[in-house]
């Protein structure tokens, strides 16, 4: 079977291609500036066209909350700054979700969130003299 060709795909769909190989995607419009979540037009003051990147993964807790889903184990649910300048939502992976303290360091991390579903982006606390 052949591969699918990324440049073919929607922005969602490439999106998961790169969490499927381990890799948190964004995009960067012409003049440099991060863009997410993924688009098929720059968003306003963003020149395009946007054109993929991948990040390392690292950031800082920008604010979080502890989410208490009716039976289950509470998670924390944060926005997250990351290093190449965007932010986005996702879940901490904390043995303790409601000591997760904002300004903390994180590491992305990849799993499945239920089963039969792609890995999406998760994040790990990291050591503080990253």
């Amino acid at each position: 079977m052949n591969e699918p060709d990324p440049d073919r795909m929607s922005p969602r769909g490439r999106f998961l291609h790169h969490c499927a190989q381990g890799e948190l995607a964004f995009q960067r419009g012409a003049c440099g500036r991060a863009v997410f979540p993924p688009r098929v037009v720059a968003p306003a003051g963003v020149s395009g066209p946007l054109r993929w990147a991948v990040s390392a993964g690292r950031g800082r807790v920008h604010s979080v909350t502890t989410v208490h889903p009716r039976g289950e184990a509470p998670h924390a649910l944060a926005l997250v700054d990351l290093d190449e300048g965007f932010r986005m939502m996702s879940r901490i992976d904390a043995d303790d979700p409601a000591a997760v303290p904002i300004g903390a360091p994180v590491q992305v991390a990849f799993r499945s969130l239920a089963a039969d579903e792609p890995p999406l982006p998760v994040f790990l606390l990291a050591e503080a003299g990253r």
